[in-house]
This record gives C-alpha cells, sequence and structure tokens, in this order.
C-alpha cells in the first residue's frame, strides 16, 4: 500500500523537476539569448578596449568631483546588488525625512551649492531598488557648474552633454524622464579631459 502511494509521488516529482528546474528554465535561457541577448546577459556596458564597465541597469559609485555622482546607495558605499532594498515611504509619508542621508545633503550644499529644503530628493535618498542607475535630469544639472569647473570645459557644453543623454519617459507615458550616470560620464570622459590639475 504505502509502496503505491510512494511510487507515484516520486515519479511526479521527479517529472516536475525536470520541467520547472532544467526544461524550463533552459526554454526561457535560450529565447532569451535569441530575442534579447544584450538584456540577457545584464546589458552589460563595455569601454574602448571591449572591458567591461558596468551595467546600465544597477548604479556604481563616482565620487570623484570630474564626475556626475548617482544617487546614495541603500548598501552604503558601493551598490552591492545583495543588499537591494527600500523604505517603501512615499512622498506624503511623515517620516520621509528619516530616510535622507544626512552625508549626501552635505556633499550637495558644499561641492554643488545645492539650498537645504531644495534639492532634488534622488540626489539625497536611495531609490526603491537601492541600486537605481539614474538620476533626475533637475539632480544632474545641480552637478553641471563642479563638472565643468574640474574639467575645465564650458557650462554650456556639459548642459549640452546632460540634454542629450536624458532619457525620456518609457513608452512617453510611465516613469519620469532619468539620465543614468554611468552613461554620461563615459560620455563626458570621451568629450572632455579633465583639467590638467585635477588629473591622476
Amino acid at each position: 500500500m504505502l509502496r503505491k502511494q510512494l511510487r507515484p509521488a516520486i515519479v511526479v516529482t521527479l517529472v516536475l523537476m525536470l520541467i520547472t528546474g532544467v526544461a524550463y528554465p533552459a526554454i526561457v535561457t535560450a529565447i532569451a539569448q535569441l530575442v534579447f541577448p544584450r538584456q540577457a546577459n545584464g546589458s552589460l556596458i563595455n569601454g574602448a578596449n571591449g572591458q567591461a564597465l558596468g551595467s546600465s541597469l544597477i548604479g556604481q559609485s563616482f565620487t570623484r568631483p570630474e564626475y556626475f555622482h548617482p544617487r546614495p546607495s541603500a548598501a552604503g558605499n558601493g551598490y552591492d546588488d545583495t543588499l537591494s532594498g527600500g523604505t517603501n515611504k512615499g512622498p506624503t509619508d511623515r517620516k520621509l525625512a528619516d530616510t535622507l542621508i544626512a552625508q549626501a545633503v552635505d556633499s550637495v550644499v558644499k561641492n554643488d551649492g545645492g539650498i537645504r529644503g531644495s534639492i532634488p530628493s534622488d540626489l539625497v535618498t536611495s531609490s526603491g531598488s537601492g541600486l537605481d542607475p539614474h538620476i533626475s535630469p533637475a539632480s544632474a544639472d545641480l552637478q553641471v557648474a563642479r563638472v565643468a569647473r574640474m574639467r575645465g570645459a564650458n557650462i554650456t557644453a556639459i548642459r549640452a552633454l546632460v540634454q542629450q543623454h536624458t532619457e525620456p519617459r518609457q513608452f512617453g507615458i510611465l516613469g519620469e524622464r532619468r539620465v543614468n550616470v554611468l552613461l554620461l560620464n563615459m560620455a563626458l570622459d570621451s568629450a572632455f579631459r579633465i583639467a590638467s590639475h585635477n588629473s591622476h
């Protein structure tokens, strides 16, 4: 009796393991590689030498003054995807101010001339995932003067580069306009040399 019950249970378990653990992932992976190979492989961005510099989907830490800075990471230093997480606090939450990262506020005030109370929220709070690679156009614009000064470049030219790398809303209606910090900084390095007094 017990053997008759165990045998079909084991067979069903093995069949389901093969379907859900082997066949289905293999089919999905194959389709993804054929239809969306770039996204399936992490949306990696390669430098001039072909070496992967990062992913367009995960933020990176830029702290040097000649670069545009991303929004704070939920992981503290760096963008560790194993520490991804959000606070679930919306703009009407009275405790939203508790999520402001004091060091980020001080940095924006000191380095970019930001005015407390008027700093774009994405420069002083982490995103829902804590790994967002984008900043708002307002956050990028606030950093233009610093980047131009450190690069010895014209402010108008730097601002034009930001506009070129400002992505529209998805499908024209979803989300907000945004700037991918890694892509912008790569374009920055290609178009403008770092001022000699600030070089390596």
